[in-house]
């Protein structure tokens, strides 16, 4: 389950920021997108890896990161996200949606009937994702079937074929946001997103990925709070997984540009192949921290 953030970059934070940006708050799950849906339905993410494209709205992507993060944070390999996610584009769309067959809700459908938890546990995203790992882990030889047979054998569904056709972009959205394409390989078109903190945006990445995988430091405070976010593995897969999720994410959690030693992310600009070498080997990224003037 998700934990709380790291406390080296919990402490960083409150020295240096909770003064000057405690004001803003974050809520996630469908109650949020209930109120907030129709514009980021309208908003989009993209995926290249190896010259191949695949596009999702802003909401999809910033499920099939979560559902990505959660298999890092589980320790599996990058297969792992790739059923979980052509599972859930299957079942849901990618949606993390309030109804479905019988009592069927959430990203995978699961049934509170069937054992897979409460309505509300269910309707958490992280939990889902939880409980599909959990459940795949226990398949005798997971790693080695076919995608829509691992899917299978975790959902027994009635269409067990259906969950090859969305095999392709799964496993380019996985190899991506578990940072195998790369520092730039997602992009995303949207809106300047509402106001948050750097505090928040610490404990999204700690409610996503668990503790000990990074450490988030504040290096500027301004209209656009900049936060270093370093791996503490120091492997480049793990920073480009964080840069890929960074971005894939941007439409909810305040993220407005991120930055590696070779390329760059912006709202304004998308995605650049130019980057800053003063970042090193973490990912710098501004979030907006004050209300857009009227």
């Amino acid at each position: 389950m998700a934990g709380r953030p790291r406390r080296r970059g919990a402490r960083a934070i409150a020295f240096l920021t909770f003064a000057a940006v405690a004001t803003a708050g974050v809520i996630w799950g469908p109650a949020w997108w209930e109120r907030h849906g129709d514009r980021f339905s309208s908003e989009r993410c993209t995926v290249t890896v190896e010259g191949t494209s695949h596009t999702l709205t802003a909401e999809q992507a910033d499920n099939a990161a979560i559902i990505a993060a959660r298999s890092a944070a589980a320790g599996l390999r990058a297969r792992a996200a790739t059923i979980a996610l052509a599972t859930a584009v299957q079942e849901s769309g990618l949606r993390n949606i309030s109804y479905g067959d019988r009592d069927s809700l959430g990203l995978f459908q699961q049934r509170p009937s069937q054992g897979w938890g409460t309505e509300e546990e269910i309707l958490d995203v992280r939990y889902a994702a939880d409980a599909f790992y959990t459940a795949l882990q226990k398949v005798s030889g997971w790693e080695d079937l076919e995608i829509t047979v691992a899917a299978q054998a975790v959902q027994r569904s009635a269409f067990p074929n259906a969950y090859a056709d969305h095999e392709p972009e799964a496993r380019l959205w996985a190899t991506a946001l578990r940072g195998y394409g790369g520092p730039a390989a997602v992009t995303c078109d949207i809106s300047t997103p509402d106001a948050s903190t750097a505090a928040a945006y610490a404990d999204r990445i700690a409610a996503d990925f668990g503790d000990g995988m990074y450490t988030v430091l504040v290096t500027g405070i301004g209209d656009a709070t900049s936060v270093d976010v370093t791996a503490d593995d120091g492997s480049a897969t793990t920073r480009d997984q964080l840069a890929a999720w960074a971005v894939a994410t941007a439409s909810t959690t305040g993220a407005t540009a991120v930055t590696t030693s070779t390329s760059t992310w912006t709202v304004q600009d998308g995605m650049t192949a130019t980057g800053d070498d003063s970042v090193g080997d973490a990912v710098r990224i501004d979030i907006r921290t004050a209300p857009q003037s009227s």
